[in-house]
């Protein structure tokens, strides 16, 4: 999607993609990645997501990148945070103690920032992108992160003919087509949530669930 789409969203106050208590998904599967404490871990289309807050509330670093100045402005105001602001390359960087979020476009970080990020927690971003920006992501987002770097990624499937995204379809397949050249992948969790998204029922599809998949970097070939 074009950016001025997202930040119309959030000026206008359209964010049903934002959660208002940590994703029970997180909760139950990121114990599963085994992440040393203190490890820094990469929220891409990070929002005003209270996952980061979980994260560091459990011993993690967090980085996330957001277009949004209002969602940035948003998560520190509504966790009492004051940051300091610095300009970078890549946009103003938001930092606390544990919290950095960069305000800019996820496509324009370099390796050097994200090599630090041992992990990685993908819930609305691969989600929010259509197929062709899904690739360019995947290689020049996916493709900075450090060999060795664990992480959790959501997805939701659902016959992409039957709605328009975003948030669009994301089948297995799409997630080993994606990654599987530097990644290992595997499904942790895969259930049907049709029955509990009203708005989604109403938008005529058919079938809905939501997948987790544990993401593992494998070193980079000489």
């Amino acid at each position: 999607m074009q950016a001025d789409f997202w930040l119309q969203c959030w000026r206008e106050g359209h964010i049903g993609f934002h959660l208002k208590e940590p994703l029970p998904l997180l909760i139950k599967h990121w114990p599963d990645l085994d992440l040393p404490a203190d490890s820094r871990v990469f929220v891409p289309l990070c929002g005003k997501s209270p996952d980061m807050a979980w994260l560091v509330a459990h011993g993690y670093r967090v980085l996330g990148v957001e277009l949004s100045p209002i969602a940035v402005e948003q998560f520190f105001d509504e966790h009492g945070l004051a940051p300091e602001r610095h300009a970078t390359p890549f946009g103003t960087r938001y930092t606390t103690d544990r919290i950095d979020i960069i305000q800019g476009d996820v496509f324009g970080l370099d390796a050097a920032t994200l090599a630090s990020c041992t992990g990685v927690y993908d819930r609305a971003a691969v989600v929010a992108l259509p197929a062709d920006l899904r690739q360019r992501y995947a290689h020049e987002v996916y493709g900075k992160l450090p060999a060795g770097c664990r992480g959790l990624m959501v997805t939701l499937e659902y016959p992409q003919r039957e709605m328009d995204g975003p948030p669009f379809s994301v089948e297995e397949g799409d997630v080993e087509a994606l990654l599987g050249h530097a990644w290992d992948t595997s499904v942790l969790d895969r259930r049907d949530i049709l029955a509990s998204e009203p708005k989604f029922r109403a938008r005529g599809l058919s079938a809905f669930h939501t997948a987790v998949y544990r993401l593992s970097r494998r070193a980079v070939s000489p």
